[in-house]
């Protein structure tokens, strides 16, 4: 069983980002989230929450699972 690893989530959030080419302040807008909250799970300081989770997977098209690094498609 794969356990939850931050900083798989942490990176996997800014490729995603840099793929679709926004930044953190377009991101958080467009998902009505704190600026601050983007950067600390950037940075693997804080754990996003279930919704966030939820708004942050439907916004770039992947599974909550790929996300939090529990598989990698």
């Amino acid at each position: 069983m794969k356990t939850f690893d931050l900083n798989v989530m942490a990176e996997r959030l800014k490729t995603l980002r840099s793929e679709k080419n926004i930044g953190q302040n377009l991101l958080a807008k467009e998902l009505q989230i704190s600026n601050a909250s983007v950067s600390y799970w950037e940075n693997g300081k804080q754990e996003p929450s279930a919704q966030a989770i939820y708004k942050l997977a439907t916004y770039f098209g992947v599974s909550a699972d790929y996300l939090l690094g529990l598989t990698d498609d």
